[in-house]
């Protein structure tokens, strides 16, 4: 394991543990925080999840001759949309009804799943031994997109989240971390979690992480895009990510 997956699993984990804690509490800094954060998960979506998927695709198409589709992998990562949609809107439904138990046993599943999610990403950064440079600017987007998920969370149920959600949360990085530095995955499978876990951070960053337009900071916002691609992009030529 490199010095730079260490840091960043470490960080992952102390992102959900303080979550709470990240987040400005005077409201126009908030708004800036997370429009800017959005701007980065935009950027981090459309520069390297996007591209990267098309890759794993090419790679299973060369190397797999009985996959001849070429968008098998798109097919996972439309999976991955409708699982973390349905179980978030089934949350959402049991809110507006004011089903308040039915309401806060459904969040228990949809923390366990983001357990899960949050392993299935830190197993995908850690297996690819980003070092340097990279790691910065990779760990610092989905290190963003940790955090406004895990605010999320704790916005909608605080005791749970402080309680629980946020050991189950760090718990699923630190599974994902051991089994990113022990266990090797067949090239086909480790494309199959890429693209299921890309499906789900699309729905996440494009549907729950950019802030509605009365809570939108759009400066903040086109800057984060901006600088993060400008960035991104030079690195991207000058070192042949």
């Amino acid at each position: 394991m490199t010095i730079a997956a260490f840091i960043m699993g470490l960080a992952f984990i102390l992102i959900h543990l303080l979550a709470n804690e990240l987040i400005p509490t005077k409201r126009i800094h908030r708004l800036k925080w997370f429009s800017f954060s959005g701007g980065l998960a935009v950027s981090y979506v459309f520069v390297y999840v996007l591209p990267t998927l098309h890759k794993e695709q090419l790679n299973v198409k060369k190397y797999y001759d009985y996959l001849t589709m070429e968008s098998e992998l798109y097919f996972i990562g439309l999976i991955g949309v409708l699982m973390f949609y349905g179980i978030q809107k089934v949350v959402r439904k049991a809110q507006v009804n004011d089903h308040t138990h039915k309401a806060r046993f459904l969040f228990w599943l949809q923390i366990l799943f983001f357990g899960f999610y949050n392993m299935l990403v830190a197993y995908t950064v850690i297996s690819h031994n980003v070092s340097g440079v990279q790691a910065v600017f990779y760990g610092l987007a989905v290190g963003l997109h940790f955090i406004a998920v895990a605010h999320d969370l704790w916005r909608e149920y605080a005791d749970i989240y402080n309680k629980v959600g946020r050991y189950v949360l760090a718990l699923g990085i630190i599974a994902g971390w051991i089994l990113g530095v022990t266990v090797s995955f067949s090239p086909i499978f480790e494309s199959i979690i890429f693209a299921f876990i890309a499906g789900a951070m699309m729905l996440n960053v494009l549907k729950y992480e950019l802030p509605p337009d009365e809570e939108a900071h759009f400066p903040t916002f086109a800057f984060g895009v901006i600088s993060y691609t400008t960035v991104t992009m030079a690195l991207k030529f000058f070192f042949q990510w």
